[in-house]
Order: C-alpha cells, then structure tokens, then sequence
C-alpha cells in the first residue's frame, strides 16, 4: 500500500540518486501539464464566452469540471498506485488526458467542452500523487517538504504557459490551438515517463500481495473515522482553491472588464503571478518549522490570505488589482506545509492513502470553488453588484472558515518521528 512507503532502499542498487531525480522530474513533466490545463479558464474566458455564449456559472462549471474529475479520482488512484505502482498507474491514466485535450480542441458545443476537461481531469489525477509517492518512498523523510516544495514549484511551469504565450496563441490563431499544443505536451511527457521510470519488480510483488481491492477501500475508509481528518480536510478544500480560482478562472475576467486590459496585458499578469508562486513552495518547505509550530503557521497564513483577498475584493485600483495577485502568488507556497502536516498527522501505515485523501479533498474543494463563485457572480450581476467584488469576498470567507474548522476540529494525537 502507498500508505507503507517503502524505505529508501526499495530501488534496485543500480538506480543512483541522479537516477531516482530524473524519474521524478520525468514525473513532474505530467503535473506540469496538469497545471496547465486547470489555469486555462483565466485565459480562454473571452475566448470562449463568445464562441459558446457562455455566462458567468457557465464558465464556472468549464473550470470547475477538471478539477471535479481530477478529485473524485483521487482514491482510486490511490489504490491504482498501491496495487500497480506508479509508473503503471500513471501511463494506464494519462493517455485519457491526452484525448480529452483533443476533444476540447475539437468541439463544436458547450457540452463537448465539459466533458473534454472531464477527460482531462481523470487522465491527469494521478500526477501529482505519483510524485509525493515517489517522493516519500524513494527520498529522505526529513527532505519531504522541501523536495515536495521544489516537484510543485517545477510544475508550476505549466501556470507559466498558460499566462502570456497562451494568450499570445490565442490572439494569433485561436483558442483550439492551445489545446493541441496541450496535447502534443501530453504525447511528449507519457513517452518520457514510459523511457525513465522503473520501479523495482520486487518491490511491485510486495506492493501487490499486501491488500486487495476491498481491502484498499476499507482503509480508506478507516481515514474519515479519525476526528482530526475534517479539520484536515475542511482547511485542504478551501487554501489552494482560492489560488486556482483567481489564477485559473477569474484573474483574466476582472483586468479586461474592470480596467480595460488586453488579453496579453492580462496574460503578463497572469505569468508574474504564476512566476512568483514558483518561488513559494520552495522558500515556505526549507522554512518548515517542524509539528511543534507547523499547524499554527498553516493557521496565521491561512487568515493572512483571506485577508489580501478581503482587501482585493474592495478595492478597484489597477495597481491593487495587479499587485493583489502577485502578493498571493507568493503567499500560495504556505501550502506545501500541509503536505508535511499531513505526513506527520498519521501512523505510517496510513500515510499513502492519507495523501490520497487530503489530495482529493483539495481538488474538490478546487472544483467547488470555481462552481460556487460561479454562482456568486451571476447572483451579484442580477443584484447590480460588481461580480468581482462578490467572488473575492466569498473566497476571503471560504478561507475564514477553512481556518476556524482546522483550529476547533480536533487535532492529531503525537505521532512517532517518521
């Protein structure tokens, strides 16, 4: 089971530490472009509102479908990873990818575009669960944070390209072309991965003679008994989401309709921001204060984002409403402490599939953000409210209360030193 990482040693004594590096950021190469795809809304909004005609829940739910397949998938990649291991699970999965990046390129109606980013979202969802795996099995505990920072912060590259040069193609040609080229970057990462990741062949007899199918599933299911699992997982749906729906869904909207921005000028935005949230999972991993403090740090900038989204929201300065994204780029890195928090909440037995889970839940919570400040949007538009004002304040809120359940939902119980 994932949830029983295999020591260190678990690669054949061929494998070098440089060769355990380029498996995974032959990896990463297919987070990378999961990251780009669930950013793309930000940029193909207009775009795609006047192809398809498409309001402001609409373009919600086109964001939001990704991500809803991406985590809904998360637990049974997980038991896909514990049975089959990550190379087979991740190149069985990605090809699905693939083709729902050539759907969404070719369709001719709005329904076609959903179940294209469907598609992507299940071929994607083990992308970054196949790194923090290989990641915990293959590399140093100690190292967990900041190695998990560095594979988030590399496939961050995927946001890079879906702010300027997407916008660039788009105006050039057309928003379809950013989907093949999408795809052909899904046919180029599956090759790398099939070429340079092996995982030892007893380590995968062990993996698979451990649990069955249903025995998987009861362990899943273990997870939820554990009351510091919701504060856990009522904080993982809302941080990360708060990111994503402004950088992949409304960034592009509020520069070109509040201020007037081309859409390059809001892809410039859209790639400093990006740019600057490579540097946060990194800085905040080897910053790492260790269990004693890490959930009160988690805590403090949990609140300190829904502060700059509450100040966002009532602002309509373009200075602020450039600067605003940029500050929670940067601020997006606390995140990674989660990982960590998460790593140290439970037994060893347990902490592959609490990943799986915690993972889940933050895509989820992804997918229901885009969907609800969908809703919020259209409901402010109704009421003569300024849209943007509504969704930013509802995300401010979401992270309130994404706080406030991590602090008064009971906490983990002392785990031994991993």
């Amino acid at each position: 089971m994932t949830a029983a990482p295999p020591p260190s040693h678990a690669l054949p004594a061929t494998s070098s530490p440089r060769a355990v590096w380029v498996m995974l950021f032959a990896l990463i190469s297919a987070f990378a472009l999961s990251q780009a795809v669930r950013t793309v809304a930000a940029i193909m909004a207009a775009p795609l509102q006047a192809d398809f005609a498409l309001d402001a829940q609409a373009l919600g739910l086109f964001a939001g479908a990704f991500h809803f397949a991406f985590g809904g998938m998360q637990l049974f990649m997980g038991i896909g990873i514990d049975l089959h291991g990550v190379r087979r699970t991740v190149l069985t999965a990605f090809p699905i990818a693939i083709a729902g990046t050539v759907l969404s390129a070719l369709s001719t109606s709005f329904g076609a575009l959903v179940a294209g980013q469907v598609l992507i979202g299940i071929g994607c969802a083990p992308t970054f669960l196949v790194c923090t795996v290989f990641i915990a099995r293959h590399l140093p505990a100690h190292r967990f944070a900041a190695i998990s920072g560095l594979a988030m912060s590399l496939g961050g590259i995927g946001l890079l390209l879906t702010g300027t040069p997407l916008a660039w193609l788009i105006e050039a040609s057309s928003w379809r072309m950013g989907f093949w080229v999408l795809a052909g970057w899904g046919v180029l990462a599956w090759g790398l991965i099939w070429a340079l990741v092996h995982e030892p062949a007893h380590s995968m007899d062990a993996l698979r003679k451990k649990e069955s199918v249903g025995q998987a599933l009861a362990g899943f299911g273990a997870l939820f008994t554990l009351p510091h699992t919701w504060g856990i997982l009522l904080l993982a749906s809302v941080c990360y989401a708060s990111f994503v729906s402004l950088r992949g869904l409304w960034l592009g909207p509020l520069l070109i309709e509040r201020h007037g921005f081309s859409l390059v000028q809001s892809g410039n935005v859209a790639l400093v921001m990006s740019l600057v949230s490579l540097a946060g999972p990194p800085l905040f991993g080897r910053l790492d204060p260790g269990p004693a403090t890490r959930r009160r740090w988690i805590t403090g900038f949990t609140l300190l984002l829904a502060g700059v989204f509450a100040g966002f929201a009532f602002t309509h300065s373009p200075f602020i409403d450039v600067a605003a994204p940029i500050a929670i780029g940067l601020l997006s890195g606390y995140m990674i402490l989660q990982y960590s928090d998460v790593r140290a909440a439970y037994p060893a037995a347990m902490t592959g599939r609490a990943l799986s889970v915690f993972t889940m839940a933050i895509f989820l919570g992804v997918a229901t953000m885009q969907w609800f400040t969908g809703i919020v949007a259209s409901m402010a538009t109704a009421r003569g409210v300024e849209p943007f004002t509504a969704v930013l304040a509802s995300i401010a809120a979401l992270l309130a209360l994404g706080a406030l359940a991590f602090v008064a939902l009971p906490g983990p119980p002392p785990q031994p030193q991993k």
